[in-house]
């Protein structure tokens, strides 16, 4: 999977950073930098990309 993939994320996960995202952008941040502490909060909420299932914590 190459950097910046964002196949193993969840439909779920996807939609939250998204909203996260737009929410960074109506503050005055960038879109490049939205973007990326989107996909950071989601991470540190959700633990990374997941697909639920077996051997998920």
């Amino acid at each position: 999977m190459p950097q910046g993939d964002k196949g193993a994320y969840t439909d779920k996960q996807k939609r939250k950073a998204k909203h996260i995202e737009e929410g960074y952008k109506k503050d005055g941040v960038s879109h490049k930098e939205a973007e990326a502490r989107a996909w950071a909060t989601v991470n540190k909420q959700d633990g990374g990309g997941k697909k639920s299932g077996s051997g998920r914590k």
